[in-house]
């Protein structure tokens, strides 16, 4: 037995390779011809473990590497690459229409897609998207199209298509005010309150802005999303007996 573990101990060593160690190279973003020629030259074997696309890297190029580059291992290891695609996979041109600036992004980058260009258009729900195009024409949703395309999208300016004069709020409570400005796309900006004034939805309009006619008589448009400033307090001023309204309405 002694004698065994005594040739054992002499031929372990070699058999095992100890002590014999390594450092892997570095080859992340390296072309795959050119990673394999320094893995093998440093003494190690090279497998592709996988091929994935990423439009932000080169074609063909190395993306990961198992074991990380700089590790230190016994000679002879097998080095695992990961390299990026030559063609990029086709996808589904996802459906964004109505979606939020924000979640058309998020959904286009699951896809492998970027957003392009931005234009905008006159519709009441802000930054929502209106069309989707590629390449200058609009696209169907469920197109094949390359993995890192870059995607134009038709957004809402939050306006309405339509001008009309600027409603004389003046006279109304804030809550009356609210409900009209609201059935015609309209909404408060800031709302500035008296002292004194405890009961804001009963509290009356004395002013407001922008005001029903300019310095030169004539009728300030608005659209449709855009905002106001009103001045509210506890006394009703003196009403105009024709007040604005808009028309259609």
């Amino acid at each position: 037995m002694v004698i065994l573990l005594f040739i054992l101990s002499i031929f372990l060593g070699p058999l095992t390779r100890h002590g014999k160690n390594k450092t892997v190279p570095n080859v992340v973003g390296k072309s795959f011809e050119e990673a394999e020629k320094i893995l093998n030259n440093s003494g190690f074997d090279v497998e592709v473990q996988d091929s994935i696309y990423s439009d932000t890297s080169a074609k063909g190029s190395v993306l990961r590497q198992v074991p990380d580059g700089d590790a230190t291992v016994k000679i002879s290891r097998t080095v695992y690459i990961t390299i990026n695609r030559r063609v990029p996979p086709l996808v589904e041109m996802p459906n964004l229409k109505d979606f939020s600036l924000r979640n058309a992004d998020l959904q286009l980058r699951n896809m492998g897609l970027r957003i392009g260009d931005t234009s905008y258009v006159h519709d009441f729900a802000k930054n929502t998207v209106q069309e989707q195009n590629y390449k200058g024409a609009p696209i169907a949703p469920g197109t094949k199209i390359q993995q890192g395309s870059e995607i134009d999208l038709v957004l809402s300016d939050g306006l309405g298509e339509t001008e009309f004069t600027v409603p004389n709020l003046v006279g109304m409570t804030f809550n009356e005010a609210k409900g009209f400005l609201e059935s015609n796309g309209l909404s408060f900006l800031s709302i500035l309150i008296d002292p004194g004034v405890v009961d804001t939805a009963n509290a009356y309009i004395y002013r407001q802005d922008p005001p029903r006619m300019g310095e030169d008589g004539k009728h300030i448009k608005i659209r449709s999303g855009q905002t106001m400033n009103v001045w509210l307090s506890l006394i009703r001023p003196a009403i105009d007996s024709t007040i604005q309204k808009i028309p259609g309405q």
